[in-house]
């Protein structure tokens, strides 16, 4: 155990709103132990972004870790040449040239499709009605797995992600874990034959024209799954409400006075989707004062440094006129997220734009707030919304 300071949560309470405790971690003990969490914590915007580059210390190879077991070896579990010839491997199906070229249109297809068939028949759900099955049919293009239903998609994304985050250990998220992975391994099986006779860009077509073992191929589509679909569904669904709830920065952006990519920047850094990744201490180390062992575990709390006073003026605010360039909502070293350029053509080259288009006088429902949680991931529950027909 590391020689960091003790600091207990409320962890219910964290999960509605990690922000005020984070806010005290990082004046308090901006590395601490957590007991509920069984974990470290580091909560300063610079610790994270120095620590998480220095692979050989703050390694993400976690033989013992909840994705490992739940998930199988994935690339995001593995540091230096066997993370990188993973990461070289998928590239040709997620580049900026292939998101352009080949994805954008896709997507927007998927959105005008999904437009087309609202209609504002009293109080919607924007989430379900259109975050959710936008980012699903997207994942379904973009991993290959055309074969599954946008609803399980959703489903599977989402009981993977409430498993990799069951630090306390709760029996029935572990098996609706269980049940996921098995659903996608199922839909992978279907696909394989298709995809080896007429390979295309998706990630598993691409994957399957490699030397990548089988098991690995499962692994990283699984990856790819349980931060694809809610990564890009909570940041549409949230960012609609931060503008929605700010209309003179909407106003912005509508006018072209500020990109629709910016928008989506400042919700990222706002209210992280994802607000925390996992490391293992894979040798001795000090930070300051603060003593660690080999094989703690430690929380890179990326929903603290986002809204860390020293970098960012207002932290709490959300203002898409601020420069949010020292966010690290899609990580700082060489896990940076692989999926990063999809997500901005997702969410701001397509989806911001053709809601606001769309959806005349697209507004909230004044006694119906939205609810929100998380820590580790977070992001809408719902979102009421109505629009004029």
């Amino acid at each position: 155990m590391s020689t960091a300071p003790h600091f207990d949560i409320d962890v219910p309470a964290f999960w509605q709103d990690p922000y005020p405790t984070l806010a005290r971690m990082r004046k308090e003990a901006p590395i601490a132990f957590v007991p509920q969490l069984g974990s470290t914590l580091l909560c300063n915007r610079d610790d994270i972004f120095v620590s998480e580059k220095q692979i050989d210390v703050f390694s993400s190879h976690q033989p013992e870790g909840l994705m490992n077991k739940l998930m199988g070896h994935n690339m995001m579990r593995k540091d230096g040449d066997a993370h990188m010839n993973e990461r070289k491997a998928i590239f040709p199906a997620i580049s900026p040239k292939t998101v352009r070229s080949h994805w954008t249109a896709q997507f927007a297809g998927h959105a005008t499709r999904i437009l087309d068939e609202l209609t504002p028949d009293g109080v919607v759900d924007f989430v379900q009605a259109f975050a959710l099955p936008f980012s699903a049919e997207c994942l379904k293009s973009i991993t290959g797995l055309t074969n599954m239903r946008f609803q399980d998609m959703n489903a599977w994304s989402q009981g993977m992600i409430d498993g990799i985050a069951n630090y306390v250990g709760d029996p029935a998220i572990e098996a609706r874990c269980h049940a996921a992975t098995s659903g996608i391994d199922a839909a992978i099986d279907d696909m394989v034959p298709r995809l080896r006779t007429t390979p295309d860009l998706s990630l598993l077509g691409v994957l399957l024209q490699t030397d990548m073992r089988m098991e690995s191929v499962r692994a990283n589509i699984k990856l790819a799954i349980s931060g694809g679909q809610n990564e890009p569904r909570d940041a549409i669904a949230g960012t609609v409400w931060a503008l929605l709830t700010h209309p003179d920065q909407l106003a912005l952006a509508m006018s072209g006075a500020i990109p629709w990519l910016q928008a989506f920047e400042e919700y990222a850094r706002w209210i992280s989707p994802i607000g925390m990744s996992p490391r293992r201490i894979a040798r001795p180390w000090t930070i300051r004062d603060v003593a660690f062992e080999t094989n703690e575990r430690v929380f890179l709390m990326f929903g603290s440094a986002n809204r860390d006073e020293k970098h960012f003026d207002r932290p709490d605010a959300f203002d898409v006129r601020r420069d949010a360039s020292k966010s690290i909502a899609f990580g700082a070293g060489p896990h940076f997220c692989a999926g990063a350029w999809a997500s901005r053509a997702m969410v701001a080259d397509v989806a911001l734009p053709a809601i606001f288009d769309r959806l005349t006088n697209l507004r909230l429902i004044a006694d119906k707030p939205p609810r929100i949680g998380g820590w580790a991931f977070r992001g809408l529950l719902d979102l009421p919304v109505t629009w004029d027909a």
